[in-house]
């Protein structure tokens, strides 16, 4: 109940904040309006050929497809834009989200997930970002860093001071090319957006990304974060470690 809760707390009330309600805006929300009829569709459509049909093998198939579907609309659902601007409990905005692509993405490929989280309270448009981040991250890595023996991804949230900072960790073995992917474009952008930084590292031992923004939505200033560099060993504070 916890988790629906914090889902409803980032996408509904859309009338609270009239600033945004920009053309943009609109066209984005309506897009997932109109997807998520199509997931509902496609469910419906499904669910109505599994009954008409005589064979034990067709209705089992198309139920793993219905199901399959609704997986992967709970990771629609949850990755909406927020319609308001309100302050949540992150970590279980996170939760909530990871679990949905853990059961829609990862299941099935035998990837764990692993979430360590620590109680954080961030505005519904930073969750968001957040969580597109997170979401682009896990489809990254389930797409190239595992085979048929599967892995882990751990992920890491927490703060210190004033800023956020989740922690991508994964134990693939792909080789990342020199060129940005349009996934990694995605999470630099959106990165951006929270006023963050994120620094990415790919070896054959797995990949690990470290974002950290500020939790008040300042801009980050050099006097008071210095932005991790790239080849230097991390550790899970965010720091450099020495």
């Amino acid at each position: 109940m916890q988790a629906i809760l914090a889902q409803h707390e980032v996408t509904d009330a859309f009338a609270s904040n009239r600033s945004q309600n920009t053309n943009e805006y609109l066209l984005v929300r309506e897009a997932a309006h109109r997807l998520n009829n199509e997931y509902a569709s496609l469910i419906g459509f499904a669910s109505v050929f599994a009954a008409r049909s005589a064979s034990a093998e067709v209705r089992a198939a198309l139920s793993e497809v219905t199901d399959l579907l609704h997986k992967y609309a709970r990771v629609h659902r949850a990755l909406q834009m927020p319609s308001c601007s309100t302050t949540i409990d992150a970590s279980c905005y996170v939760r909530t989200l990871c679990h949905a692509i853990k059961q829609a993405r990862l299941d099935r490929k035998r990837i764990e997930l692993v979430l360590a989280e620590s109680p954080l309270r961030l505005r519904s448009d930073q969750c968001w970002k957040l969580g597109m981040i997170i979401s682009e991250l896990i489809t990254n890595s389930a797409r190239h860093a595992f085979g048929d023996e599967g892995g882990i991804i751990r992920i890491e949230l927490s703060s210190f001071g004033p800023f956020a900072q989740c922690s991508f960790m994964d134990n693939g073995s792909s080789k990342h090319s020199s060129t940005p992917g349009q996934g990694l474009k995605i999470i630099d952008a959106l990165a951006s957006e929270l006023n963050g930084e994120i620094v990415h590292r790919f070896g054959s031992n797995g990949a690990t990304s470290i974002l950290i923004f500020p939790i008040s939505g300042e801009t980050l200033r050099s006097d008071k974060y210095r932005c991790i560099d790239a080849s230097e060993p991390f550790s899970v504070t965010g720091e450099p470690t020495p």
